[in-house]
């Protein structure tokens, strides 16, 4: 006979096993609610609440389903000598199990709950001790309510069914689970932002008045809590500043004030320089409330070098390299820093003295020699560190405000930096499941507003073009091939311009800065030019994509870096097969024309009741942008009529000396600026010299009296030299400018 020899504990667990099989059973079979409670019962006897499992919860829902416990929501009648709220906290419960699987969570039976869940959690306790069942169905709905924001659909069904204002009731009330109530509010504004403060912005506004009446008055380990939690509850701007939270941004200025003035231990501190650092994103210094200029200045700088000095102490380590320790609070303080070079550039409201900005330049001078320091140890396997996207973010930032400090350690990081940009661009797919890892590392942690592009160019480039335009730098991004890589990635910005209808600001600002990188090339090293095959497929595409451009008033500054450029690289590249008169590059050259022409109209100034040359209107707002290359790509295409025999017929049926005659007809010369004149001239004396049609429209419109009028000596004397002499002609006396 065999004997039971087995582990008493499995025993005991297929015990458990068929008799929870036996209470299902009379779950199921159950004929009216009072047995389903009974069987219900049952259940509860034979399985602890923290034994069941996900499988276990399941098949105790296909027992009951939803109908038993909606039945006890709305039941208006107990049990003799029971509590009044018996039934609904048994359904609460039922559902706040239910809600542990993922596949009911988002049932509509659970979703369609949610009011009811609001209406709990908001109600009155006076305390736990006599409201045991109502506090155990406020925890239940706090369970529910959470389990649905787990997802992005419950979220929304959470903010559009009300549970926002309810969670601030609740806070407010200071009752049973509150706390639970704030932690669930800021997961709410951390994903909807947005939306929920455009909805119960009253309601969200008390809530933040309070966090900061006691940040502000707390002086305990309390006020370092409502620190961290206050970066998350800051609503967008400029709700701060309004009515409808008075006294909140002094509030939040005190409390830092107090923090930062005081000696902490990191722990403390971390969380001061994050706070500090959203606030000075979202609202500048406006938030600094001191009673002078002089105390503002003071305090904004000691959060400065406090941010400075983390960055030098968690990077300057050389056992961790890049491997910082806690990246989101130096991400904070790279924030502070970019703030702080923005002020000391640009000027803010607060405007430091410039002694004071010098000191702050040296020490974030110091701060960037550790992020450089930082950068030289990374290896191989680093490259897709989150928070080495943020140093490099950073650094470029720097490279593009400071040109001089620090000049030979930037040329020491160059080749890493072109490295790093190179393998984020040809290798995205590796990289996207880093995009949730470098959200979390951002300032402003909020899915409405943070995205990561993977785009370490768009924040190199500006600092690239001041550095292209140095020597030894510049020889250093073309030994590492930045120029090819610089035209994939001009290219891939151009398909990313144009194929949405409302082309992102962000791709015109990297096609620009992109532009003056080139430009500066062109104007360095035309041999590369001519020799490097890339910068022929550069001119094709601009040549191709200029028309466009300028049929667009809102990107006319993108057109004039095409057209300059284009004109540029043409005086170049005039042999190549793309110049010889194509229908694209004559194309192009109607479009350079018409950029060119179009800039300057004649004004009547009636105080002095004479006429002048003034830029015309659609050029205006642009014009302090680029007149600089309006200027430089009329020299070129001065340039381009020797070199292209067949641009002077273009210029010709573009009436485009028509146009410039008319001006000067009109205009008064005294009040006609001499840089206009001069650029006038290169053109048109390159035009008179290379073409017998252009030379006889000039003539037909006293070209000579005109040039003789405007001081355009060039011109007067080239066309002297090619015109044959004529027996009646009268020689005319110089009349000089004033």
């Amino acid at each position: 006979m065999a004997s039971n020899s087995g582990n008493p504990l499995e025993t005991k667990h297929e015990t458990r096993n068929k008799t929870l099989e036996r209470c299902l059973d009379v779950l199921r079979s159950a004929n009216n609610d009072s047995e389903q409670f009974a069987a219900l019962l049952l259940v509860t006897k034979v399985v602890k609440a923290g034994d069941i499992n996900a499988g276990t919860r399941r098949r105790i829902f296909d027992a009951i389903g939803f109908s038993f416990p909606n039945r006890l929501l709305v039941s208006k009648e107990t049990p003799q000598d029971c509590p009044i709220h018996v039934f609904r906290a048994l359904g609460i419960t039922l559902l706040a199990c239910f809600s542990t699987n993922p596949e009911l969570v988002t049932h509509p039976q659970i979703l369609n709950k949610i009011p009811i869940f609001n209406e709990i959690i908001s109600s009155e306790v006076d305390s736990e001790a006599d409201n045991p069942i109502l506090t155990s169905m406020i925890d239940d709905s706090y369970q529910c309510l959470t389990a649905v924001s787990a997802s992005s659909q419950g979220q929304r069904h959470l903010v559009n069914r009300g549970t926002v204002p309810a969670l601030c009731q609740a806070y407010l009330k200071q009752g049973h689970s509150h706390e639970q109530a704030l932690r669930l509010l800021v997961t709410l504004l951390n994903t909807m932002e947005q939306k929920c403060w455009n909805t119960y912005k009253p309601e969200l506004s008390k809530v933040l008045g309070v966090l900061c009446e006691q940040f502000c008055r707390i002086e305990d380990s309390r006020k370092f809590e409502l620190c961290e939690m206050l970066q998350h509850v800051l609503p967008p701007f400029p709700i701060l500043t309004e009515d409808s939270v008075p006294g909140s941004l002094k509030n939040l200025y005190t409390g830092l004030f107090n923090i930062l003035n005081s000696k902490l231990s990191s722990s403390q501190s971390d969380p001061a320089l994050k706070l500090a650092a959203i606030l000075l994103t979202v609202y500048g210094s406006d938030w600094i409330l001191a009673e002078n200029a002089e105390t503002r200045r003071k305090f904004l700088a000691l959060i400065v070098n406090l941010a400075c000095v983390e960055v030098r102490i968690c990077l300057e380590d050389p056992g961790l390299g890049i491997t910082c320790s806690k990246p989101d609070v130096i991400t904070a303080c790279y924030s502070i820093i970019e703030f702080a070079m923005m002020v000391c550039s640009v000027g803010e409201k607060i405007c430091f003295t410039v002694a004071e900005s010098n000191q702050l330049v040296r020490i974030m001078e110091e701060a960037f020699g550790a992020v450089i320091y930082s950068l030289k140890q990374v290896t191989e396997n680093k490259l897709q560190d989150p928070f080495l996207f943020a140093s490099v973010r950073i650094l470029g930032v720097w490279m593009a405000e400071e040109t001089a400090a620090l000049k030979q350690e930037i040329c020491d990081v160059l080749p890493f930096l072109i490295h790093y940009a190179r393998t984020l661009f040809e290798c995205p797919a590796k990289l996207d499941d880093l995009s949730s890892q470098v959200e979390g590392l951002a300032l402003v942690d909020r899915s409405e507003t943070t995205a990561w592009t993977k785009d370490a160019l768009r924040f190199l480039l500006p600092g690239f073009c001041h550095l292209s335009a140095e020597d030894e730098p510049r020889r250093i991004l073309i030994s590492h091939g930045f120029h090819v890589l610089l035209l994939r990635y001009f290219t891939q910005q151009w398909e990313v311009f144009i194929s949405s209808p409302n082309a992102p600001y962000d791709a015109e600002m990297s096609l620009r800065t992109a532009c003056g990188i080139f430009l500066n090339l062109v104007v360095t090293e035309p041999e590369m030019i001519r020799q490097e095959e890339c910068f022929s497929s550069l001119l094709s595409l601009l040549m191709e994509s200029l028309q466009s451009l300028l049929c667009s008033q809102h990107h006319l500054i993108l057109a004039a870096n095409f057209t300059t450029l284009g004109l540029m690289m043409s005086r170049i590249l005039a042999d190549t097969p793309v110049l010889q008169g194509t229908a694209v590059s004559r194309g192009f050259f109607r479009g350079a024309i018409h950029f060119l022409s179009k800039a300057h109209v004649t004004q009547l100034e009636e105080a002095e009741e004479r006429t002048q040359i003034v830029v015309s209107e659609r050029y205006q707002e642009a014009w302090d942008q680029i007149s600089e290359l309006w200027f430089l790509g009329m020299q070129a295409f001065a340039s381009c009529v020797p070199l292209l025999p067949w641009l002077p017929q273009s210029v010709v049926e573009s009436d485009w000396l028509k146009d410039i005659f008319d001006l000067l007809n009109r205009a008064s010369p005294v009040t006609v600026e001499l840089d206009f004149i001069t650029s006038l001239q290169y053109v048109l004396v390159e035009l008179a010299k290379n073409s017998k049609h252009c030379r006889d429209i000039m003539l037909l419109n006293d070209c000579e009296e005109k040039a003789n009028l405007y001081g355009m000596a060039g011109l007067e004397q080239c066309l002297c030299q090619l015109e044959p002499p004529h027996p009646l002609r009268m020689v005319t006396t110089p009349r000089f400018l004033k």
